[in-house]
Order: structure tokens, then sequence, then C-alpha cells
């Protein structure tokens, strides 16, 4: 049993980063008030701007940077239009979805001649990082060591991320912005500027997910994201809006994606339904979510 166990979470340790990473940017914008369903576009534009200089680079520490700063900049006009030219931020939101699914297929027909998969030979595999002696720790070293910087990174976010938000000035300005806004404009501060930061922020969080789903290929897939902005929603909500519990939740979808995977060559079950299973836990996710709500608020009344 644990020589399937082991490997399953291994994977999953590695699946759950990208959702991590897009419901990290996800929780700064959600905490000042925005909720921002554009995460699925913003990763989407991250996979494929990162791999495309990286090509172009032949480098993809230079091609992850230019990518995220594509990714940020797509959402610096997400925020624009948003705070200060007064779009409702649920269909700038999915204005942003659209325009990336639309304009990476249209700009790999206009660069490659191609609308399907295209592959960059040119591109390296992700090296794994780990050291021998910790990799002979008994389980733990089978399933935390020997995965990719982008990984350990997302870790090394998570950590800042929750000293920004409560052990900073900065991060109790945030959190105020989304739930006490007219007492942070009474002292002078715009909160208009800190759902602006948190616009920047999910880019790059989105930026830095996708450019490890695209370089972890060595290629770009027409829809690579297949969800997985939607799913980092879920995560903010399903762990309660706070670090700790986004890489709970993560890591739960991340188990469910690696099983799945697992499931299709182990398992006589239709292969249909074992690709559904993420996207059938994000549902339950959901509405179990939305049932604890109710009773939470019953009990409070």
């Amino acid at each position: 049993m644990m020589q399937f166990t082991i490997p399953i979470l291994h994977s999953a340790v590695t699946i759950m980063t990208p959702l991590l990473l897009a419901s990290m940017g996800g929780l700064f914008t959600e905490l000042t008030g925005m909720l921002n369903i554009a995460l699925e576009g913003l990763l989407l534009m991250g996979a494929f701007s990162s791999v495309i200089c990286s090509h172009y680079t032949g480098s993809m520490v230079v091609g992850t940077l230019l990518g995220i700063a594509c990714t940020m900049g797509l959402s610096a006009i997400l925020a624009v239009v948003t705070l200060n030219l007064k779009s409702n931020v649920f269909i700038t939101g999915l204005a942003v979805n659209l325009l990336s699914a639309g304009l990476t297929v249209v700009l790999c027909f206009s660069l490659f001649g191609n609308k399907g998969v295209v592959v960059f030979d040119n591109i390296p595999s992700l090296p794994l990082l780990g050291t021998p002696s910790l990799a002979r720790i008994p389980i733990l070293g089978d399933i935390f060591i020997g995965h990719s910087a982008f990984v350990y990174l997302s870790w090394l976010l998570l950590g800042i991320c929750y000293y920004t938000l409560y052990g900073t000035p900065f991060g109790f300005r945030f959190r105020a912005t989304g739930l006490h806004q007219e007492a942070l404009s009474a002292l002078g501060l715009s909160p208009n500027r800190y759902k602006f930061f948190a616009f920047l922020i999910s880019g790059f969080t989105c930026g830095l997910g996708g450019a490890m789903l695209t370089l972890n290929l060595g290629a770009f897939v027409p829809n690579i994201t297949a969800g997985k902005g939607w799913i980092a929603l879920v995560i903010i909500f399903l762990g309660n809006k706070k670090p700790l519990g986004l890489l709970l939740a993560a890591l739960v979808f991340g188990l469910a994606d690696a099983f799945s995977n697992y499931a299709q060559g182990a398992l006589q079950v239709p292969s249909d339904f074992i690709l559904a299973l993420p996207y059938l836990l994000t549902l339950l996710a959901m509405v179990g979510s939305s049932i604890y709500a109710k009773k939470k608020g019953a009990i409070e009344s």
C-alpha cells in the first residue's frame, strides 16, 4: 500500500503548487473586498508568456520573470478598469478569462502556425532540488524532497504572505480595506491603492503558477490551466481565507488530481469519471462550504 501512497503524495505536492500560488494572489484581492474571478485567465497568460519568453531568451529564469511581468501588466489593466473606470469586477474578470483563452491561441498560430500543442525543444526539464541526506529521511524525504524550485518557492511565499497579512501594518491595512474601508479612508489612506496592490500580487503569483505549468512540460497546450483558476477560488473559501487554510485545501485538491492520474491505469473505472474527480471534489467543496456557512450564520443569529 505504501509503495502506491508515497508516489501519489509526492505527485500531489507538485500538482497543488499552481493552485496554492493562484489562491494566494486571490486571497489578497478577496481580503480587500474584490472577488478576483480572473485567476484562470491570469494563470493562462502566465503559462503562455513564460514559456514563449523562455523559448526566445533561452533562459527559464528570464522567461519566468518576463512571464510574471506580462501577467502583472494584465492584472494592472484589470485593476485600472475596475477601480478607476468603475467597471463591474465580475465582468472585467470574465473578460480577462476570455481574452487570455483567445489571445494565447491567436498568438500561437501567428508565431508558430499551430493552434494546438506547441513543443519547445530548446527548453530543458525543470531541475529537481534536494540533497541525498534529506532524501534519505523515511517517508518525509520521499514526499517533500525532489521537487522543482517552484514548489519550494511557493512555500516561502506562503510564509511571506502570512507574515505580511498578520505581522505588518501593510497587512493590517490590507485586511481593513475589505472590512472597514471607511475607517481606512478616515485615516487619509486610499482603499483603492491597496486594492490595486492586491491585483498586482495576484498577477505575480498567477504568473509564477502559470510558468510552472508550461515549463514543467516544455510545451504550451491550449487551455493548459483546465479550470485551475476556478479551483483556486474555491480553495480561498474552503481555506477560510487563511494562508494555512489555503495550504491544506490546495493539498486536498492536489491529492484528488494525483489520485485520478494514478487511477486511470490502476482501476477499472471509466476514464471520464476519473478525470472528473478533481472537479467533482470542487463542486462538493462548494456545497459543503455553503452549508457550513449557513449553519454557522444560523447559530450566531
